[in-house]
C-alpha cells in the first residue's frame, strides 16, 4: 500500500485540513442546539429549575473571579468598639460596605444568587406570557434585587423594606435597560413579519436558519400551515425541522391555527 504523502501544511496528501477551533466551536453549538431542544419540551417546573441553576453557576463563576481581583477587604471595615452607640444609618452603610467587600465566595454567592433568580423567573414569564417585555423583564430584576438585598444583608435593619426598596431599584435600571436595548435594536421593518418564526428558532436555539425563513417568505402567517417538505425546500436539515415541527405542534395558539386552516 502507498504511504500517505505529508502536505506542506503538515496534513496528508488528499485530506483537507480542518480548524480545530472551528471544529470545536461547531460541536459546542451542537450541543447547546441539542439542550436547547430538549429544554423546550420540558414541563415548566423543570426548565425553571435547569435555567436557574445553570444561570446561577455562571454567575457564581463570575463572582468568584471577580472576588479573586478585589479580594476580601471586609476584615478591613470592621465596626469600633462602641458600634452599639452608633448611629443606625451609619452602621447599616458600614453593613453595606462589608457586603461589597467580601472575597471571592461572598461575591460567587451574591453573583449567583442575582443572576440564578433573573433568569429563573425570565424563564417563568417568558412561558406563562409567550414573550420576553419590559414587564417580564422588570419582574425578574425586581426578584432578583429583593433576594439579593436578603442574602448580602445589605441595608438598613429593616429587611422587607431594603428587600423592597432593591427590588425596586433592580427593576427601575433593567426596565431602563431594556427600553435603551429596544430602541437602538430595532429590527428593520421588512423583519416584523418574521418576529414569531425569530422567537421560535430562538428558543429551540436555531438561529443560524432565519435567514432560511426569510429566503423561502416563511412569514409569521405561515407558521402553522409549516410541512416538512416546506422546511426541506429552504434547504433546513432533518434534525432542525423536526424540532420546528414538534414546536409548533405543542404551541396553543400555533396548533389552534393550523387545525382551523384545514
Amino acid at each position: 500500500m502507498a504511504a500517505e504523502i505529508p502536505t506542506k501544511a503538515g496534513g496528508m496528501m488528499g485530506q483537507p485540513q480542518q480548524n480545530p477551533l472551528a471544529l470545536v466551536q461547531f460541536k459546542l453549538k451542537e450541543v447547546e442546539t441539542k439542550f436547547r431542544g430538549w429544554l423546550a419540551k420540558q414541563s415548566l417546573p423543570v426548565e425553571a429549575a435547569v435555567v436557574t441553576t445553570t444561570s446561577a453557576a455562571q454567575g457564581a463563576a463570575i463572582g468568584a473571579f471577580m472576588g479573586t481581583l478585589t479580594g476580601d477587604a471586609s476584615s478591613l471595615i470592621t465596626p469600633p468598639p462602641n458600634a452599639a452607640n452608633f448611629n443606625p444609618d451609619a452602621m447599616a452603610s458600614l453593613k453595606q460596605a462589608q457586603a461589597l467587600a467580601g472575597g471571592p465566595l461572598i461575591q460567587a454567592r451574591n453573583f449567583a444568587v442575582m443572576t440564578g433568580v433573573n433568569a429563573g423567573i425570565s424563564c417563568v414569564m417568558k412561558r406563562l406570557r409567550g414573550k420576553e417585555d419590559v414587564q417580564s423583564s422588570m419582574v425578574a430584576a425586581f426578584g432578583s434585587g429583593a433576594l439579593f438585598s436578603l442574602v448580602s444583608g445589605m441595608g438598613g435593619p429593616n429587611q422587607a423594606t431594603n428587600a423592597l426598596t432593591s427590588g425596586l431599584f433592580f427593576a427601575l435600571v433593567q426596565g431602563g435597560i431594556f427600553q435603551l436595548g429596544q430602541k437602538f435594536s430595532q429590527p428593520p421593518v421588512e423583519d416584523m413579519y418574521y418576529a414569531k418564526g425569530r422567537s421560535l428558532l430562538s428558543n429551540l436555539g436555531l438561529q443560524n436558519y432565519e435567514k432560511n425563513f426569510k429566503k423561502g417568505l416563511l412569514t409569521d402567517t405561515t407558521l402553522p400551515l409549516l410541512t416538512d417538505s416546506a422546511l426541506r425546500d429552504v434547504n433546513i436539515p432533518p434534525g432542525p425541522r423536526l424540532l420546528i415541527l414538534d414546536h409548533i405542534e405543542r404551541d396553543p395558539e400555533l396548533k389552534e391555527k393550523r387545525k382551523s386552516s384545514r
